[in-house]
């Protein structure tokens, strides 16, 4: 009898594992590590909703990239059964070397490595432990692989990763603007001479899925109280590892050790548990800026911050720097951890990454920025940039 194991999801109904290698995959502990590691990060202090894992998402992202390919393979793609395998194996583990707290840690505990790289350590360690099964999955993973459609589907502007986390995250914090006609978008893929592209039919709803992009950004992961909370976390491990302040392990070999000494084992039991439970027991650290940085994020009592269009006045920044030495009785080294600035940006649609191509009924292929009246035309294309502080109450 063929294998089949069903997930119930909330975003796509019955999520279907109909491969036994999947399912060990899936039954490891390095993917079931994603379960403990929060999709959204600090998103839910504003969301109460935005509580789903990385798992949640991991599978969503493997249940798309199977329609997909159906799909795709319904309009004649020649995708045998092992590239099949591989691609949803990839996408499932696209997201496995995510830390605790996702984006948000990603350079503070691991401080040289972008997720994608551990990824990739971790998937070439499950292929040792798999016996070389996952070596397909590796190269269209790392974009060896000579059908680059596939690649696509897993990192690009139409993948699947991006299908999903639009529609779950919109689906968790409650906010309608996220809301996108995957399911219209999947119907349209086909290739052309080997890349993903669209048909003409879709435009309107790629037009809808790039504008979503952008308000998600600025309405749930670049809010600014998301943001703040986002950069308390930051500095809590920053200043955690200063004072290198104790905890349990395996956190605190990540604290107090070169990061060259920490194994990849380590790693992979690390999430957002040790991160939290750590924060508890800083709030009673004798470090006056670690506790009241642990105990705000505890209570949500977090920094206050605004936004501007143009860098941050710094007379602004010593007025508020000021204040936070004489309410917390801290020298102005110390305050800087308390009063503080940055930038973020965000694009629509950024063509230098990679373009979106519209394939229409006489096969000329144009860019989804130059079809005639497109919505996302140069204004839309380019960076929308915000300075911020953040500052003592």
């Amino acid at each position: 009898m063929p294998f089949r194991k069903i997930i119930n999801d909330p975003v796509y109904g019955f999520i279907t594992i109909d491969d036994e290698l999947i399912n060990q995959v899936i039954a490891h502990p390095y993917f079931q590590r994603l379960r403990r590691i929060g999709q959204m990060a600090m998103a839910n202090l504003v969301y109460p909703g935005a509580v789903h894992s990385r798992l949640h998402h991991a599978l969503g992202a493997y249940h798309l990239m199977g329609i997909a390919l159906n799909e795709l393979k319904n309009k004649g793609t020649n995708i045998t059964a092992a590239e099949e395998q591989a691609a949803k194996m990839a996408i499932l583990l696209h997201d496995i070397g995510h830390g605790p707290f996702s984006h948000a840690l990603e350079h503070e505990l691991v401080e040289s490595m972008h997720h994608e790289d551990l990824s990739l350590m971790i998937i070439h360690e499950l292929n040792k432990q798999f016996n070389g099964q996952l070596n397909l999955a590796l190269d269209i993973f790392t974009d060896q692989y000579h059908k680059k459609f596939l690649y696509q589907l897993i990192s690009g502007q139409l993948d699947v990763d991006r299908m999903d986390y639009l529609t779950r995250d919109s689906f968790f914090t409650g906010v309608n603007e996220g809301v996108i006609g995957y399911d219209r978008i999947l119907k349209m893929l086909i290739v052309n001479n080997g890349d993903l592209m669209v048909e003409e039919k879709s435009i309107y709803s790629i037009e809808k899925f790039l504008v979503a992009r952008r308000l998600m950004y600025w309405q749930v992961y670049l809010h600014k109280t998301v943001l703040c909370a986002e950069q308390m976390l930051k500095r809590i491990i920053k200043r955690a590892k200063f004072v290198k302040a104790s905890t349990q392990l395996p956190l605190h070999n990540f604290i107090t050790k070169p990061i060259q000494t920490v194994t990849l084992e380590e790693f992979c039991t690390l999430d957002d548990y040790d991160v939290m439970a750590a924060i508890k027991g800083w709030c009673n650290h004798e470090d006056k800026i670690l506790s009241f940085l642990c105990n705000g994020l505890i209570n949500r009592q977090l920094l206050k911050v605004r936004y501007f269009g143009n860098p941050v006045d710094d007379n602004l920044v010593q007025e508020k720097l000021a204040e936070a030495g004489i309410k917390l009785n801290l020298n102005m080294d110390e305050a800087s951890w308390l009063v503080f600035t940055g930038e973020v940006s965000s694009s629509t649609y950024n063509p230098d990454d990679e373009h979106i191509h519209i394939l229409f009924k006489d096969g000329h292929v144009k860019d989804i920025s130059e079809v005639d009246n497109a919505l996302i035309n140069q204004n839309l294309m380019g960076k929308v940039k915000k300075y911020y502080i953040c500052y003592l109450r």
